[in-house]
Order: structure tokens, then sequence, then C-alpha cells
């Protein structure tokens, strides 16, 4: 399932540029089917895709959308609240009594 590029609120941009000084970056993101997926290396810059998205490139070759981004080296990233909405859905269920 592909999603459409949302905006990320400026902050991020100076965490994406602390953690681009540091020799080794993991990152866990959100990938095109919805599944949590890992990056890690050195982060060698964010590109800009134009209407498909901003992107962090790694030295592994590995490109991740910046606004799927669920956490950076731990640091919870723009789609964080997702994930967390995610992962306590079951939380929220409603289970019939018999």
């Amino acid at each position: 399932m592909k999603t459409h590029y949302h905006p990320i609120y400026p902050d991020y941009y100076e965490i994406f540029s602390q953690e681009q000084e540091k020799e080794f970056s993991k990152v866990f993101y959100f990938g095109d089917d919805n599944n949590v997926e890992e990056a890690k290396g050195k982060i060698n810059g964010l590109v800009n895709g134009g209407s498909i998205g901003e992107f962090l490139i790694f030295d592994s070759r590995d490109e991740v959308r910046i606004d799927r981004i669920i956490t950076i080296n731990g640091i919870p990233g723009p789609a964080y609240d997702e994930y967390d909405a995610y992962a306590l859905a079951c939380l929220n269920c409603n289970v019939p009594s018999d």
C-alpha cells in the first residue's frame, strides 16, 4: 500500500542533521507495504524527491522516506504516533462477552 507524502514538523530536520554527523544510524520505518523495516549505516544526506517525498540516503544504499520514519537511533520520528496507535489497537478492541 503506497501512501502520499505528508510534510513533517521542521524540528525533525534538525534531528536528521544531528544524526547525519554520526558514523552509524539505525532507522525503523514503514515500508511500501506498511510493514516495519530497518535501514542502517551512515546517513549520507537528505534528498528531495519532489511530489514523492524527501528521503534519507544511507551508505548502504537504503533510501527511507522521512515521513515514514518510526524511530531514528531510538528517537521518535514523524511516523511514531502512527506506529504507537497501531501497536495499541488491540487494547481498544471490544470483545463481546458470551
